[in-house]
This record gives C-alpha cells, sequence and structure tokens, in this order.
C-alpha cells in the first residue's frame, strides 16, 4: 500500500469536499494515482454511487488492486464494459459503490435512465487535459447538471503541457466542467518542495559520449533533419509554421503538431509534402534508435528505409522517394551505419576465429567421451566463421560497458556491507533495478548482461551476443535478397554482373536448402544444447535493394557462405567441427548430476544477485517500487517522470538508503531531450498559475428551470394562425443510434436543445421526424463506405423506409470545407507520365471513378435521396433544427422497428427463412426483392401467380424465367443466366 506523504495529504484534504468541484493539476510522477486511489476510498460506500471515468485498462487494473489493498472490497471497484448488458449494469448500479466506465456507456446510460442521474454521488475525470467544448466528458457533466445539482466533479492531470495549447485553455476546461476551484502542483511547489528535500536521494550523474560513428550518425540525422524542415516550409510559406525545429522534433507529439498545422491544407497538398511530413516521423524514430538500439538492429532498419524507398513501378521510377536520401548526409548515415557492423576488407580468405583454447577442450571432451580421431575429423568439416571479405566490428553502445561496470560496482559495495553487518536491520533489499525508455531496450539489456564476459575489455564483452545478431542479419538478407531478385530482373535492365550476382545467390541458397532438408532427416535428438547462434529474427521486412557492383559481390559472397553453414533454423543445434552424421546414436541427458548442488543451479536466486530490467511505464511503477523496495536503481535512460518517483519512493520509505545511476548520453538529442521536458513543464506550469490568476471564479449555471409562463410563450407560434394554433409541448427529440455516441455530434445537438434518445437503430442514423432520417459520413467513412458497397445498402434502405432519405457529409471543424479532386487522384490516371488523363481512357478496365462521380451515380441511383454538406458538427446541429422545425416528432418504436426484418439479428430471424428463399429464386436481387415483398404477402402467393402477373413484378423476360423455374424447373437454354 502506497504512504501518503505531507502534500498528498494537504491535497486530499483539499478535494475530499462534495461541495466543490475540482481540477487537480499535478506534476509528472508525484503520485497522481495515489491521491485518486484516497479519495475513491474515502467516497467508498454502498449508499454512495461514484463514477469513474477515462480510466484506460491499465490504470482501472492498477486502481482495482491498490484499492483491494485499501479495504475496499464490499461493494467494491467495479468496472463495466460492453459485455455487461442493460440489466445487469442497473443492478450493478442500484448496489452503488465505484464504478469504472467509458464515456459512451455513461452516457447512453444516463440517458436511458439505466443509471439513476439523481443517485450519482460524483463523477471523477481523469486527463482532464483532454476535454473540451466536443469531448465526451463535457456531454457527461451537462447530463449530471440537468438533474442532479448536488452531485461533485473531480477532474485530475498530470500532462500540464496539455493544458497549455490554445487560446485561454484552463478557462475552457474549468467552463466544460463546471469547476468551482483549480488547484496546481508542479515541483517547485512549497509544500511539494520541503517534503521531497528533507530526504534527499543519492544521485549519481553519469555523462557518456558517442562513439565517432554515432557522433557522425547523429550529426547527420539533425542535418537531414533541418533540410526536411526547410523544405517543408519553404513549400508552404503561408502557414505558421514556426513550432517546426529540431526542439520539438526531439518528442513525440512532434508529428502531431506537423499534422495540425497542414490540416487545412491537407487536401491540396502534393504527394511530396506528404512524403516530407512522413520523412519527419522516421527521421524521429531514426534519431531515437540510434541510441537505443544495438549496432545491427540500426543497421537493419535503415535497411528498411532504404528497401521502402527502393520499390520501382514497371517503368524503373521510384514511388515517392525520400528526399533526404538523396543527400550526402544520408550516405553518412548509412555508411557510417555499416561501419559499426562489419567492413569489406580485400581477403580472399573466410575468417576462422576457433583458438588453441578451443580446440584443447574439444580434445578433452573427446578423452572423456572415448572418441578417437576428433579432431582429424573436426579439421576435414571445420566450417569458417564470416564469409570471405566481412570483418566483423560489432560496435557495442557506450552505456552497456558503463552498465556492467555500475553493476560490479555495486557488488563489490554490497559484499563489503554484507561483511561488515552495516545492512543487516536497514530496510530495503539489495536488488538491482535497472529502467529502460522501451521494452525492446529492456530485452536487449537482458540478453547482454546475461551473456556478457565481465572479465573481458569494454567494447568486447557482448561479443557472442553481438556475433548471433550479425548471423541472423545476414541470413536474414541473403534471403530477401533472393526473394527480390525476380523483381529486381523485371522490373529494370540487368547487367551481367547483375545476372550472375542474383544467379549466385539463388543457387547458394538452393545448395543450403538441400543440404538442410539432408542434415534434418540424420539430425539426432539432443538435449541440453545451446541456442542457434543463426536463426533470424525479422521476417517480413525488405531488404537493400542494391545495384552497385562491390554489394552484388557482398550479397553473393553472403549467400555463398550460409550455404556453407551447417546450423540455419532456431530448432537445429550449433555442431562446430563435426559431421551430424557421425554423431552416435545416443541421448545426452546433462551435464548435472543429482549429487552436485542442485540449488545453485536452479534454486531460488537471492536479492543480491538479482538484477531486473525494466520498462518505464504510468503509476504502476509506484507499486512496483513499493514491492521491490531497491537500495540501487540504474536510470539507463533518463526520465524525468520516474525520478520524480524515486523522490516520492524515497519520502515514503524513512530510513532507506536509495542509490540511484542516472546515465546519459552528453550533447546529443538525449541530453537535450531531458533538459528541454525541464524547460517545456516549467513554462507549463507557469502559463497555467499565470491564466489562472486572471480567470473569474466559476459561480454555477445561471440558467434556470422554464416556468409554466415561458412553456406556454414557447408553444405558441404566430406562423400558425396568427397564433391561435399551439404547437406541440412535447420537446424537440432525435433518436439516435448508439454508435454514434462515439462522435462529438450527439454532445452538440444536446446543447443545442434537442432531447437525445438512444436506441439500436437498423436504418440510419439519425430519425429526425417519422419521414426524415439522416445517414452520417465524414470524409474517411464515405470514401470506406463506397469502396465497401456499405453506402448503397444504406441507401437502399432509407429510401425503402423513409419518405425523405437524407446523406449528411460532414467536415471537421479545423480543415478546409472543399471536396476538391486531390492532385494524386488525377495523376494517378497518367500511370507517372506527368500529364493528366483524358475524359475517356483507353483502358475502362483501369479506370476508376473519382469520389464526385461516385456521389453522382448515387443520387442517380436514389433520385429521392437528398445530400446535405455540412462544414462542422455545429453546422450539423443548426441544420438539424431547421429541418425538425414544424414538422412532428418521431416515434422511438417504430424507428427501432423499421428494418428490422431485414436484419435477422434484431427480430430473431423470423422472416429470414422466407426471405432467404425468395432470393433463391432466379431474377430475384438485391435490387428488386423488396418491390417483391410488397406486392405479395408470401412466397407461396408469388409461386400461385399467373405468368403475366409475375411479369408485371418484375418484368417481361427475367417473368418469364422466374415463372418457368416455379413451375417447370430449370429449362433455360444453355448459356443463359438468371
Amino acid at each position: 500500500m502506497s504512504t501518503l506523504l505531507p502534500f498528498h495529504v494537504s491535497i486530499t484534504d483539499k478535494l475530499c469536499d462534495p461541495a466543490n468541484n475540482d481540477l487537480l493539476l499535478l506534476a509528472h510522477g508525484l503520485g497522481l494515482r495515489r491521491i485518486v486511489c484516497k479519495l475513491l476510498q474515502i467516497y467508498h460506500s454502498s449508499q454512495s454511487l461514484v463514477c469513474l471515468v477515462n480510466a484506460s485498462p491499465e490504470e482501472e487494473n492498477g486502481i482495482g488492486e491498490e484499492l483491494n489493498l485499501l479495504g475496499c472490497r464490499s461493494p467494491g471497484f467495479t468496472i463495466l464494459g460492453f459485455e455487461i448488458d442493460k440489466k445487469a449494469r442497473q443492478e450493478l448500479y442500484r448496489r452503488g459503490g465505484i464504478f469504472s466506465v467509458t464515456s459512451q456507456i455513461l452516457i447512453v446510460d444516463m440517458l436511458q435512465s439505466t443509471l439513476p442521474t439523481e443517485l450519482i454521488t460524483g463523477i471523477m475525470i481523469l486527463h482532464a487535459e483532454r476535454v473540451s467544448a466536443l469531448s465526451q466528458e463535457a456531454f457527461i457533466v451537462r447530463l449530471l447538471r440537468e438533474r442532479n445539482e448536488a452531485a461533485f466533479v473531480k477532474a485530475f492531470s498530470d500532462q500540464p503541457e496539455h493544458v497549455t495549447s490554445g487560446l485561454a485553455p484552463l478557462r475552457n476546461v474549468v467552463r466544460e466542467l463546471k469547476i468551482h476551484h483549480v488547484h496546481i502542483y508542479p515541483r517547485f511547489h512549497d509544500e511539494v518542495k520541503q517534503t521531497l528535500e528533507k530526504k534527499r536521494i543519492d544521485i549519481i550523474q553519469l555523462l557518456q559520449g558517442l562513439t565517432e560513428s554515432m557522433r557522425e550518425i547523429h550529426g547527420a540525422i539533425i542535418q537531414c533533419i533541418n533540410l526536411t524542415m526547410s523544405e517543408l516550409k519553404r513549400s508552404h510559406t503561408n502557414l505558421d509554421l514556426d513550432d517546426l525545429n529540431v526542439d520539438n522534433a526531439y518528442f513525440r507529439s512532434f508529428d502531431a503538431i506537423v499534422r495540425r498545422q497542414l490540416d487545412p491544407v491537407w487536401h491540396k497538398v502534393g504527394p511530396r509534402t506528404k512524403q516530407l511530413v512522413a520523412d519527419l516521423a522516421a527521421l524521429r524514430r531514426l534519431l531515437t534508435y540510434l541510441l537505443t538500439y544495438d549496432a545491427v538492429a540500426f543497421l537493419g532498419y535503415l535497411d528498411t528505409i532504404q528497401a521502402a524507398n527502393s520499390v520501382t513501378t514497371a517503368k524503373g521510377a521510384a514511388n515517392h522517394q525520400s528526399p533526404w536520401l538523396l543527400t550526402d548526409q544520408a550516405g553518412i548515415i548509412f555508411r557510417e551505419g555499416k561501419r559499426r557492423c562489419y567492413s569489406l576488407t580485400s581477403s580472399k580468405e573466410p575468417l576462422n576465429t576457433q583458438t588453441d583454447e578451443d580446440e584443447e577442450a574439444w580434445e578433452a571432451l573427446d578423452e572423456i567421451q572415448g572418441i578417437v580421431g576428433g579432431r582429424i575429423a573436426r579439421e576435414s568439416n571445420r566450417q569458417p566463421v564470416w564469409p570471405k571479405g566481412l570483418e566483423p566490428t560489432l560496435e557495442e553502445q557506450p552505456k552497456w560497458a558503463r552498465l556492467v561496470d555500475i553493476l560490479n560496482e555495486i557488488e563489490e559495495e554490497i559484499r563489503s556491507l554484507q561483511i561488515s553487518g552495516s545492512w543487516t536491520h536497514t530496510p530495503g533489499t539489495n536488488t538491482v533495478l535497472v529502467m529502460t525508455a522501451s521494452s525492446q531496450s529492456a530485452a536487449t539489456i537482458s540478453e547482454y548482461l546475461s551473456t556478457c564476459d565481465r572479465s573481458l575489455q569494454p567494447g568486447e564483452r557482448g561479443r557472442a551476443m553481438m556475433e548471433r545478431k550479425l548471423r541472423s542479419y545476414l541470413s536474414w538478407r541473403a534471403k530477401l535478397e533472393e526473394v527480390q531478385g525476380s523483381n529486381k530482373q523485371s522490373n529494370r535492365p540487368h547487367t551481367n554482373k547483375d545476372a550472375r550476382g542474383t544467379t549466385a545467390v539463388s543457387a547458394a541458397l538452393m545448395k543450403k536448402d538441400q543440404e538442410k532438408a539432408k542434415r534434418a532427416a540424420n539430425r539426432r535428438r539432443i538435449r541440453g544444447g545451446g541456442p542457434d547462434a543463426s536463426g533470424s529474427t525479422r521476417t517480413g521486412a525488405p531488404s537493400e535493394a542494391a545495384v552497385e557492383e562491390d554489394v552484388v559481390n557482398e550479397v553473393t559472397s553472403i549467400a555463398e557462405f550460409l550455404a556453407t553453414q551447417i546450423v540455419a533454423d532456431d530448432e537445429e543445434l550449433l555442431v562446430t567441427g563435426e559431421n551430424p552424421a557421425t554423431i552416435p546414436d545416443v541421448e545426452f541427458i546433462g551435464l548435472l548430476s543429482r549429487d552436485q548442488d542442485f540449488d545453485t543451479k536452479y534454486g531460488l536466486v537471492q536479492p543480491e544477485e538479482t538484477v531486473i530490467v525494466r520498462a518505464y511505464s504510468d503509476d504502476s511503477d509506484d507499486m512496483m517500487l513499493m514491492e521491490l523496495r531497491p537500495r540501487f536503481v540504474v536510470m539507463f535512460d533518463p526520465s524525468l517522470e520516474f525520478l520524480r518517483r524515486m523522490e516520492v519512493y524515497r519520502g515514503s520509505n524513512p530510513g532507506l538508503p536509495l542509490r540511484i545511476y542516472f546515465l546519459m548520453y552528453e550533447e546529443c538529442s538525449e541530453e537535450h531531450k531531458y533538459l528541454l521536458g525541464l524547460r517545456r513543464e516549467k513554462n507549463a506550469f507557469t502559463r497555467l498559475i499565470e491564466e489562472h490568476a486572471r480567470m473569474p471564479v466559476y459561480l454555477g449555471d445561471t440558467r434556470t428551470e422554464p416556468t409554466s409562463s415561458d412553456l406556454v410563450i414557447k408553444t405558441i407560434s404566430t406562423r400558425f394562425a396568427g397564433g391561435r394554433k399551439e404547437i406541440s409541448q412535447v420537446p424537440p427529440r432525435v433518436i439516435v443510434d448508439m454508435r454514434e455516441f462515439r462522435s462529438s455530434l450527439p454532445s452538440i445537438l444536446h446543447a443545442s436543445g434537442l432531447q437525445l434518445i438512444p436506441a439500436t437503430l437498423t436504418v440510419a442514423d439519425y430519425v429526425l421526424t417519422p419521414d426524415i432520417c439522416v445517414e452520417r459520413k465524414s470524409i474517411p467513412d464515405l470514401v470506406s463506405s463506397f469502396n465497401s458497397g456499405r453506402l448503397y445498402t444504406q441507401c437502399e434502405l432509407m429510401s425503402v423506409h423513409y419518405k425523405h432519405p437524407l446523406l449528411l457529409i460532414e467536415f471537421e471543424e479545423h480543415k478546409s470545407f472543399s471536396l476538391e479532386v486531390h492532385v494524386t487522384e488525377a495523376r494517378s490516371y497518367a500511370k507517372g507520365k506527368g500529364k493528366f488523363p483524358s475524359k475517356t481512357p483507353t483502358n475502362a478496365s483501369e479506370y476508376t471513378p473519382t469520389l464526385q462521380e461516385k456521389i453522382t451515380m448515387l443520387t442517380l441511383a436514389f433520385p429521392r435521396l437528398r445530400i446535405i454538406w455540412s462544414s462542422s458538427p455545429h453546422a450539423t446541429a443548426e441544420i438539424f433544427n431547421d429541418l425538425k422545425s414544424n414538422n412532428p416528432e418521431p416515434d422511438p418504436g417504430r424507428a427501432v422497428l423499421l428494418g428490422a426484418e431485414d436484419n435477422p439479428e434484431v427480430d430473431g430471424g423470423a422472416n429470414a427463412v422466407a426471405e432467404e428463399l425468395l432470393r433463391s429464386l432466379p431474377e430475384i436481387t438485391d435490387k428488386n426483392i423488396k418491390h417483391v415483398m410488397s406486392k405479395v404477402s408470401s412466397v407461396k402467393a408469388f409461386c400461385q401467380l399467373e405468368l403475366s402477373q409475375v411479369q408485371e413484378i418484375i418484368g417481361v423476360g427475367p417473368g418469364k424465367l422466374c415463372y418457368e423455374f416455379m413451375h417447370h424447373g430449370d429449362r433455360r437454354e444453355p448459356g443463359s443466366t438468371r
């Protein structure tokens, strides 16, 4: 159970008052989940009903575990998902307690009175930085305030940077959530500062320099980012692109910044601009992978980038090649990336690294097993280790050696303190915790620590692991070169050298596969073998499409070398120097006998011998620290949030001798990103404090319930008989499909004064009147609906059941209100010739209609269909109100039943069998089946019709075929169709 620090207690005391609506903005890593769980514990009771909104599945599990530790078991913490039906949720609500529910479910339950709004004690909203006027959280608070003014609203956020974008962002959040009090707690807050600085943690900061190759690659990537951003700014001089700089490129939000700036003109930009935007994201990832991936994995990622930009068309031209790949800096990146793994020499002899010590070990094993002539057999069957001309360099990450030195230092200190007995009664364990930025980095470090030889010099300790990775990379590259060889031959002219290279690769790989199959038949079953060193670790990724002579020779050499190797797959055993056919047919049980110390090999590991490698997570790291209680923590990658968690962890455990080793690359993007993160957080809190000081106090909603006189005035309209005719006193309502509550439009409709009725609709998304229904489509949804054919079926159902079917095409508010033909759509017909197509394409099968042409064909197919163009959801709400004026209100029961007979899932398939039988008749298609069903009462009545009556319904020719099939069987002439 997490301990509350003094500033946690102070914050909880301010937030626990149920009469106030509060917003808490807390700095990263200061224990927001502790405060939320403590408040939930205070409100936990069967007499109360508290809803937790916006919690992710991981957060729900973490909060549930901590509440169990706090004793909140009856009625407890309940997670409500879509798998729980309406009746079950209603029973759970009546029982009371704490519920974690999604915004969509909560809105539907409040509108349908599944959750009685007047019984809600309060709502707690996580991630308040996401709240806006169009968000689901604002809709929930608005529904709550309509029927329950006494319920509280508590909002929480530990992402202050996201609350500082836009004009008066804090005021917008306060207005939408109807908040009374705002509490801002940065790291430099007096209470926080005094609490955390009472017990300072011992931090050893270690700055590590980059290697020469890494420094050159890093500088080249930065230059490529600058060149790409300069090209992007030059292409769009009319936009405000000041936020596009290298400092922002270090963060993940940079991609969203770029896309948000270009969204208003995204439909007008060409493929080059879109390629530049994608290049910025790729270069940002490349900068991160340089510092986290090993040299071989980084080279493999470079190969995938080059392969993705080397895909050629039938004419041999590359499709949208990244401009930065044509610069000199790109050459530096690829050259140095390869140099970190291996180099090509002029030597023609294959390398063999087996030493005399290895041979002595083999001779000792032969003597034990009684094998005679083993050395001669090994000499004749010895395989080369690396291809000819390839010399592995296998540069290790500089932090790896520093990590081993840190672990050695920790082991020495633990050993000395155990001897002296200094830490016998001190809290905590000697488990060493190593924290990384990603799970991939954690897996690499775990493999390195488990295989490294600490007796070697720095830079050579992980040689065995790097050699295995290089073997996997060479095998992967050679296989994919062979796969792409056929494409190269068909897409571009080949020289003799290319042909020889491809033939050599194919022949070598074929020979390798044959030998592998032969060995699989003779291989004996062996237990206790080591892992395969050449198993492939990547599948499905493209390789480098090289055309130069040196690269072709390199690939040929690799393929020929791999064809001579014994090991190819993970399930095979690496046997060096022995012919598999000469291995005796025995089963190797193991080297460890029962007489040896079993616990030493297979028993529990002592805490001082345990090293846990873990990636940074969210607030669940607090629980992990409380469970492990480590004394030594190594931050392999810098993290401001986790450093704050360590301060809170130290303050929660008095007397704990905590030491933190803080590793960071100096003079590179990692150091700059960490310092920029500190600056951004400080600036964000400064802006929030200043805005809060100027912000007026929210006094509540001044709107009151309408009086009886107001209702009389509203129900009298001078447009009808001079005011003598009264309008219906029923409030205007709209029937909304359940799935539409994932969008922002229902919230805006409710804010405009319309009453929403959730229902499961088979026909349309919105029902405005008994005769008007609306199918809403955004631009991406419109395109996908046309491609799948779903829109045709939807329009057909609306035309059958409603007098005025409407198709609403809704644009996003911050994007341009235009449906122009994209430049790439027009140029796609020209097939790379650089000219626009003619109006009549030569090959009709290659013609693809544009979006405008598809809409035109849709209106021709359904003459009664009307299309509404809406520039934003707010404009849609105004259109709906105009359409509903002077019209009767829709009936929810009728709207649900319409089309239900067409859906077997709705009515249980009562009419599905008869309709399926009718569809099996010739000339009865999806287009005329509704018409036939409207003319006859049953399938039997249709079969009893005369020939002329059938022809009157479905036509002369189709009617004759259908009539003959029903009465005389299938007597159609050969070659005729239904």
